[in-house]
Order: structure tokens, then C-alpha cells, then sequence
């Protein structure tokens, strides 16, 4: 799958990334949520992974905006500190996956697969 991996801390972003590829998923990186969305108009990806905790423009605000243009794009939020409130909104608008982040390389590939079953029944309808 193409990727978009939204996540402000490089370090963490370069090993999801590394992970993701040797999982043969291309993985476009983008550090902020505003770099994020530039990305987004102009290519969409198969799946957008984001961060909840960014600079400025956080991650819940992140994936309203891509609702706001594209309501069909899976969205896998990572997180470790979202509050209830940030979980309850990410649902309300949609996100396909919630992951805790320790847990992200672990429930990946279980997440992917998730997202790329429920495409194939749409595809189908």
C-alpha cells in the first residue's frame, strides 16, 4: 500500500517507515499536520497513519480536515497521550483504526489488512 505517516518525531517516523517498507508499503513522511495535508492535495494515498500529538495543528484537527475532502480515506490514528474526548471525536469522524503507540508496529499489519478488507467489499457493492 502507499502510505501517508504523519508523525512529529523523526526518529519514530524513519523506524515505523523502515518497518512499513519491509512490509513492502511505500511510506511518504510528512512532520506536521499542516505538511500533512499540503501532501494530500496533491496525491492521495491508500491509508494516512497520524499521529495525535503534533505541533500546531494536532491530529484529531488533521483528520477533520481530511473529512472535510475526503470522507472515504482510511485514517489509522497512533497515539499514546489522546484523551477520551480526542478518542470519541476521532470516531465520530470517522478514523478506521485507533492504535496505542507502543503497540503500532505489533497491530499494523492487522490494521492494513482491516482497511484493505473492508475496500474490497466496497469495491464489490
Amino acid at each position: 500500500m502507499k502510505l501517508l505517516l504523519i508523525e512529529d518525531d523523526e526518529h519514530v517516523a524513519q523506524v515505523l517507515a523502515d518497518a512499513f517498507a519491509s512490509q513492502g508499503h511505500a511510506t511518504a513522511i510528512r512532520y506536521t499536520g499542516e505538511e500533512g495535508l499540503a501532501y494530500l492535495t496533491r496525491e492521495r494515498p491508500d491509508a494516512v497513519v497520524l499521529d495525535v500529538r503534533l505541533p500546531r495543528l494536532n491530529g484529531v484537527a488533521v483528520l477533520r480536515q481530511i473529512r472535510a475532502t475526503d470522507p472515504a480515506l482510511p485514517v489509522i490514528i497512533m497515539t499514546g497521550l489522546a484523551t477520551p474526548g480526542e478518542i470519541a471525536e476521532a470516531r465520530r469522524l470517522g478514523v478506521a483504526e485507533i492504535i496505542e503507540k507502543p503497540q503500532v508496529l505489533r497491530h499494523f499489519s492487522e490494521a492494513l489488512a482491516r482497511i484493505a478488507s473492508r475496500d474490497r467489499l466496497q469495491d464489490a457493492t
